[in-house]
């Protein structure tokens, strides 16, 4: 793998724009690279893609370890959900999507996961639409892309309009962030497509009417994608209300991803797959025997509060509001490196397939939200 330079044209933001993609840049610096590319093989897009399925398949046998053994307290998850993510898992609440985030070193060729974004992944509209478009803009129908991440969404939805409770199925984000709208539509726009009724609403404007949730309008809701985090959501006064839902409300992603959205399932990955090829050594709380780690919150968002050790030194850090839930400690992964910055590589699973790379770069070690998106090409 490597990057590729391009012309970009001048006219590139207004091309976006018109797509629906508004957070191109976020005031003097840009997120969406459109003047550079990643280039990388087929065979690198399949092992990419193996490696995903892989790592899936180890994430539900650590999900029903952790359920079976009730570790819930290694992930502070409250003990009035318990019972609601054991129900959810044994019902098989539906799941649309994840996000697996990989380091790739290039002396060893290998492939590490450094986090699954299990929960509230977003850059899908970036990775199904955007850079697809750019594609085509720039190379032509002739050029590809490991990418069905959109005819991927459609399929995963008609494969669980049997499962929908009602016949609306609501979508929720916060109502001030155009990137989390921006994504939340896009993922509607695709439910749509495959023929479901949807509706959406604001997460402050959720309702309880002592035996239901409900909409504006009263209307109780049966099905509802959020993008808005578990841990967050438990938080808030409503979450209450969730186990004692008369209807019991479908919550996409269901409330079992609380366990895979939190950090410390790369310590129970571990603890059940020691040495596996495609982890890195994890301990909760403490580094062990490592000398070179990086120490992350369990539940940060966008590298907030993670800290990078280099013979037990701190080389690097970033600030934020996490850290109080505890930490992980991970080994020190091999990043990418070009003249530009340091890569990590996405792979979405959607409806339990590989279906799309994303590329993601940052000045430093740490990937953030100022990194940057890149595109990529198969080549």
């Amino acid at each position: 793998m490597r990057i590729k330079h391009i012309n970009a044209d001048n006219q590139w933001q207004e091309r976006l724009e018109k797509t629906g993609f508004g957070y191109h840049t976020d005031g003097d610096q840009t997120y969406w690279v459109e003047n550079y590319y990643y280039s990388i093989s087929p065979g690198l897009a399949d092992e990419i893609a193996e490696a995903t399925s892989t790592l899936w398949n180890m994430c539900l046998k650590a999900v029903d370890h952790v359920i079976t053994n009730r570790k819930y307290n290694a992930f502070h998850i409250p003990i009035f959900m318990h019972e609601h993510i054991e129900q959810s898992w044994e019902n098989d609440a539906p799941s649309i999507y994840g996000r697996f985030d990989f380091a790739y070193d290039d002396i060893k060729k290998q492939l590490k996961v450094l986090e699954f974004n299990a929960d509230t992944p977003t850059s899908l509209f970036e990775t199904g639409v955007i850079q697809w478009q750019w594609m085509q803009h720039h190379f032509g129908k002739k050029a590809d892309q490991f990418n069905s991440v959109h005819d991927r969404l459609i399929a995963t939805w008609k494969e669980l309009k049997p499962y929908l409770k009602g016949s609306v199925l609501h979508f929720a984000c916060l109502r001030e962030t155009l990137e989390d709208l921006t994504n939340v539509e896009y993922l509607r726009d695709c439910a749509m497509q495959a023929g479901i009724k949807t509706k959406l609403i604001f997460i402050d404007d959720l309702g309880w009417n002592g035996l239901n949730f409900v909409d504006l309008e009263e209307e109780t809701i049966t099905d509802i994608f959020k993008l808005y985090p578990w841990e967050w959501m438990v938080q808030e006064a409503f979450s209450l209300h969730i186990p004692n839902d008369v209807d019991q409300a479908n919550w996409i992603e269901p409330s079992w991803k609380m366990i895979l959205s939190n950090k410390a399932i790369l310590a129970v990955l571990w603890e059940l797959f020691p040495n596996h090829p495609l982890l890195l050594e994890t301990y909760l709380d403490e580094p062990k025997t490592l000398v070179n780690y990086v120490k992350k919150p369990l539940l940060s968002r966008e590298g907030a509060n993670v800290t990078l050790y280099i013979n037990g030194k701190i080389i690097e850090a970033t600030p934020g509001d996490y850290g109080e839930e505890g930490y992980i400690c991970q080994e020190l992964a091999s990043l990418h490196k070009e003249h530009s910055g340091y890569s990590i590589i996405g792979s979405w699973i959607i409806g339990q397939e590989p279906c799309g790379i994303t590329f993601r770069e940052s000045d430093r070690m740490i990937t953030t939200d100022k990194s940057r998106f890149i595109p990529h090409i198969l080549e």
